[in-house]
């Protein structure tokens, strides 16, 4: 009898030293969950805090219901839904709930797509809270479990395709559409290879990268890869968008600190010769306790939108936007409501149209991050608008980009996937939509990327929009609206054109054509016909005229030299009074449809200026190379059959600008002379 009590006492010691050390080591884990939560890095803090739970005995139900309440916030936070609902029914099962937790659980239930029992928990908070911030919030919560599957049985004019050729087995996001006609799409992807060797401690996957996938020959998407300059790092890069003209990269980096929490931050990167530089860090602000994050910019390129969590918002991550200037960003603005709420807004894009693309938890919504667009109504308000389900889902859905004006495109969405990790989707909802397509480049010569477009119509609108690689620029118009647009480049005359569009019942896409003249060059006017020997102007010339007054009275504070020129056939002198005649009665036809006499100046230059060949002339005729005289020496050593379409290009008319300052009160501005080409 003794030795057994000697035995139990025994037992029982070592009972109580297991005991202990469990405790010991899982307040150490506690520790080390505490300080990883605090750097932000969810994943291995959950990992910590799952230890400390599992070694936590299991009468000692106070503290598994707190453990429980770290790991489901780390799991909230990194998307590990379905873990997060056992986390928080774990909290309320060991009593240790308020109703901030039958929120966050009612939020978890929602993202899952279980309406039922997200609204019971929704309903659980409504009556148990007595913050009335929490209150409003759950009541939002609320209605968005009840219309949640109303919204999926309606459905909507979406379709909606997951994109394998673009996903990984981890997080594929924030879609953005670059290149001259949207044939590069950047995405951000923690998939392998992505630089960098470690994991990170917020996803425990690696740090984020930007990666590309181009489209071959035949219009099919190829293989994404990686971008192969400085744009990435080791560090996190990723959430990016382009400026309108396509030359600026905007993006999202987060520094490691093993010290400090990782704040994301703003940079941007200049492209040169189709290789993107090192991302330069921006400075919105002084603040550097907040973050700043999924950059996005305006249409016309003078806003650039972005999420923070800055004092001054309306709870959460809001919207904010800082004015683009060439001394840099000014001016930061919170979009403030209808737009942002107490909830979190976030990734913020733009269709061509004006219309704003965001996601957001604090509107009502099918659950997690749903897609939401504000209408623009006036300067300072939007009208926000649901798209309904399939667009949107139970999960997070987020990252809008679009093809050009039309409603199609890429975003990115979890849906589906229990790990809680990203992929991409195309949709498209299909449209009768009217577009205008012009092209902008220099009359006789190439594209000019450099050139903008002012867009004004009847109905107020005012835009200015960029051109794209190949001098183009589509946006989409208004049945019912007179619209002008105005073709602008520095070191050339402006273009206007006018479109009236009316109401159609198939798609449309009005095509216009901006051919700039150079304030520096001679530019020819095409389809100018004279009798043969003579002055007199051929009727099939009042076309090419019609234009130049029509030029001439968009650009009203120029002055300009009208040259004719003829080849070498005949002798000098009767070439330079056959050129001064035509030249003058093209200024006489000018003169007779309104262009004032002081403005022109015809010059007849007989064979005395021969062409000089400039690029774009090449194409036609690839004998000539660029640089080339035309001189009676050079066109007689040519082949004969070269000779007269070499003559044809010296007999022509051309114009050049004196001044650009007629009819300005200030002292006029004489440009160099000069006659040659």
């Amino acid at each position: 009898m003794r030795r057994l009590l000697v035995i139990g006492f025994w037992l029982l010691a070592i009972g109580w030293g297991l005991t202990l050390t469990g405790c010991a080591s899982a307040d150490g884990a506690m520790k080390k969950g505490d300080r990883f939560f605090a750097l932000g890095e969810y994943f291995d803090a959950a990992n910590q805090y799952k230890k400390a739970y599992q070694m936590t005995p299991a009468k000692m139900r106070d503290l598994r219901g707190q453990r429980s309440a770290r790991m489901a916030e780390c799991y909230r936070r990194i998307n590990y839904t379905g873990r997060a609902i056992a986390a928080y029914n774990n909290v309320i099962r060991y009593k240790q709930q308020d109703s901030l937790t039958y929120f966050l659980l009612a939020q978890q239930l929602l993202k899952n797509g279980q309406y039922r029992e997200s609204e019971k928990m929704f309903q659980t908070a409504i009556d148990s809270t007595e913050s009335d911030e929490l209150y409003e919030q759950a009541l939002i919560g609320l209605r968005s479990a009840q219309m949640a599957p109303e919204w999926k049985e309606y459905g909507s004019r979406y379709t909606v395709k997951r994109m394998d050729i673009f996903n990984s087995r981890r997080a594929d996001y924030s879609p953005v559409l670059g290149g001259t006609n949207g044939e590069i799409l950047y995405f951000t992807s923690t998939r392998n290879e992505a630089q960098g060797d470690e994991l990170s401690g917020i996803t425990g996957t690696k740090n984020a990268d930007i990666f590309m996938a181009t489209k071959n020959e035949q219009g099919k998407w190829q293989r994404p890869v990686s971008i192969d300059t400085e744009l990435n790092s080791a560090e996190e890069e990723g959430a990016c968008c382009l400026s309108p003209d396509g030359k600026t990269m905007y993006l999202t980096i987060c520094k490691t600190d093993a010290q400090y929490p990782r704040f994301a931050t703003l940079a941007k990167a200049a492209r040169s010769d189709a290789a993107w530089g090192k991302p330069q860090a921006l400075e919105l602000s002084k603040d550097t306790l907040s973050l700043y994050a999924h950059p996005a910019v305006s249409p016309d390129g003078n806003w650039l939108y972005f999420t923070s969590d800055m004092p001054g918002g309306l709870g959460g991550l809001d919207l904010w936007r800082v004015r683009i200037t060439n001394n840099g960003l000014v001016g930061i603005e919170n979009l403030g409501a209808p737009v942002n709420t107490p909830g979190n807004e976030e990734f913020p894009t733009f269709r061509p149209n004006g219309d704003l693309y965001f996601s957001s938890d604090g509107h009502e919504g099918m659950g997690g991050l749903d897609i939401y667009i504000a209408h623009p109504d006036t300067l300072r308000e939007w009208v926000i608008e649901h798209p309904g389900y399939p667009l949107n889902s139970s999960g997070d859905d987020f990252g809008m980009t679009f093809e050009g004006v039309f409603n199609r495109g890429f975003f990115s969405s979890n849906r589906g996937d229990a790990r809680g990790w990203d992929h991409i989707y195309s949709f498209e909802n299909p449209e009768i939509m009217q577009t205008v397509k012009g092209w902008v480049y220099e009359k006789d010569g190439y594209e000019l990327t450099d050139a903008q477009v002012f867009m004004v119509g009847n109905d107020g609108t005012n835009l200015k929009l960029g051109v794209r690689g190949d001098g183009s620029f589509v946006q989409q118009v208004k049945p019912g609206v007179d619209y002008v647009f105005l073709a602008t480049c520095s070191g050339y005359l402006n273009h206007a054109e006018q479109l009236v569009v009316v109401e159609t019942e198939d798609s449309e896409e009005h095509e216009l054509l901006f051919p700039l003249a150079s304030i520096t060059a001679p530019v020819l006017i095409d389809n100018i016909f004279y009798d043969y020997d003579r002055a007199t102007l051929r009727p099939e010339s009042e076309t090419a005229l019609d234009s130049l007054v029509l030029l001439l009275n968009q650009n009203p504070n120029i002055t300009i030299e009208l040259s004719a020129h003829c080849d070498y056939k005949g002798s000098s002198e009767y070439n330079k009074r056959l050129s001064q005649r035509r030249a003058e009665s093209v200024v006489n036809y000018l003169i007779a449809h309104g262009i004032a006499s002081d403005r022109l100046t015809p010059v007849g230059y007989g064979e005395d200026v021969p062409k000089t060949v400039r690029r774009k002339l090449t194409e036609r005729f690839p004998y000539l190379k660029e640089g080339d005289v035309l001189t009676q020496e050079f066109i007689e050593q040519l082949p004969e059959e070269q000779q007269e379409p070499c003559n044809q290009l010296n007999r022509r008319t051309e114009f050049r600008v004196l001044r650009t300052t007629y009819g300005m009160t200030t002292t006029p501005i004489d440009l160099p002379s000069g006659s040659g080409q």
